[in-house]
């Protein structure tokens, strides 16, 4: 073995032994393992699988996704199909009705998901719509072995006390990017007052889901700044999306991503964040195209069944990937005996 080949070892060995001990890697191996052609996939990907292996084993939770409102949003996210100042072609609704939404946690819990996720577009549910989801959340509880988690916008300690308290396992809010690549998505509503949600979750126990989407014209050094952000606030769900242009979102093509950049960045939120359920999710099928399995080293969790405003893999096609892989389906019940 030459001296580059034994240092090249040494270097993927490095990043696996950091994660396990529960050290941060550093900025400069963070942004080398995103842009530095040096650092091979496989290996990388080898040193992700060996964490993961150690906190989530070969197991795979797969989640569905319920829309439960789309559009009649007032912000204006401008990679969202549902801003307000979007002109994608989209089905607009107001929320369905509750059996609707119960409907759908029977099907998720028989298609073998591990988490239900409702999803309500719109700026911040009221007094009103948050009594609603409680409900439906202790209704759903009670009936199916299921987590919840639930994605409603901009809630505060009370709202988050109440959903709690029914029985809520995750609240969802994305960061979706960097504090200083943030104004150049969204100005209807601030970068802080998304960190304010997910403190107002944490603050009465409730663990966050909080995660990104890659592609939106940032930079390296901002995926790494989110992925550190992340570990700060102790995400213990970290959706990784990768971005899709729904014709008529104002944010247009950007096409920065390549499958292997798509794997760097899922091998470091897993090296970043070694205990936190890391998810190949939104556009995952259109951006990993052939490699798409590979995905399975770094990250425990998909989604099946598809987005918010953008298809994807069924159930079927889903679960035989991981089968394929030589990964299993870990189901609630296993977990929680």
């Amino acid at each position: 073995m030459n001296e580059t080949a034994t240092l090249t070892e040494d270097f993927y060995q490095h990043l696996t032994q950091t994660a396990l001990a529960g050290e941060s890697l550093t900025r400069e191996e963070g942004l080398r393992i995103l842009t530095d052609p040096a650092v091979e996939l496989l290996p990388l990907l080898q040193a992700a699988f060996q964490v993961r292996k150690q906190y989530f084993g070969l197991g795979v939770r797969v989640h569905i996704l319920n829309n439960v409102q789309n559009g009649l949003c007032p912000e204006d996210c401008n990679y969202c199909a549902q801003a307000v100042d979007s002109e994608a072609a989209i089905e607009k609704y107001k929320i369905k009705p509750d059996e609707e939404i119960m409907a759908g946690a029977k099907v998720a819990h028989e298609t073998g998901a591990y988490r239900y996720c409702i999803v309500l577009s719109g700026r911040q549910p009221d007094q009103k719509r948050v009594e609603q989801m409680a409900s439906l959340v202790r209704r759903i509880k009670a009936e199916y072995p299921v987590e919840v988690c639930l994605s409603a916008g901009f809630i505060d300690e009370s709202a988050a006390a109440q959903l709690k308290e029914a029985g809520l396992n995750r609240y969802n809010h994305n960061l979706n990017t960097s504090e200083s690549h943030y104004g150049e998505i969204c100005t209807t509503h601030s970068y802080s007052q998304r960190l304010a949600t997910l403190e107002a979750a944490k603050s009465v126990g409730l663990e966050v889901c909080s995660g990104l989407i890659i592609g939106m014209g940032e930079s390296p050094e901002e995926i790494w700044t989110v992925s550190q952000k992340l570990r700060e606030l102790n995400a213990r769900s970290i959706p990784v999306n990768f971005y899709v242009h729904v014709p008529g979102a104002k944010l247009g093509e950007i096409n920065q991503l390549t499958p292997t950049y798509c794997l760097r960045t899922l091998a470091l939120f897993r090296l970043s964040n070694p205990d936190a359920e890391i998810r190949a999710a939104g556009g995952r099928e259109i951006n990993l195209r052939t490699l798409e399995s590979l995905a399975l080293y770094p990250a425990n969790s998909l989604f099946s069944e598809g987005y918010l405003n953008v298809g994807g893999q069924g159930a079927d096609q889903t679960l035989q990937m991981i089968k394929d892989a030589g990964f299993f389906v870990e189901r609630i019940e296993e977990v929680t005996g």
